[in-house]
């Protein structure tokens, strides 16, 4: 039963003429450098945010710094 249906499968579709291929490769390769384009963006802004981050921790820190009463 199992294997009839493997066998059977109608979406499957492998064409004689392997130059229909060309539009499915390159669809792929723009999709992936787009992924890839896309990636390196949100690396980025997370650098940014980490900075940002990194600089209010700072100064919120050196703020509690000057406000704290001396030690008895």
């Amino acid at each position: 039963m199992i294997m009839e249906m493997v066998l059977l499968m109608p979406f499957l579709y492998f064409p004689e003429d392997k130059t229909l291929y060309i539009p499915a490769f390159l669809t792929l390769f723009l999709f992936m450098a787009l992924g890839y384009v896309f990636f390196l963006w949100i690396r980025k802004k997370s650098r940014q945010e980490e900075e940002r981050t990194r600089e209010l921790e700072q100064r919120i820190l050196s703020e509690r710094e000057t406000k704290q009463p001396p030690h008895m």
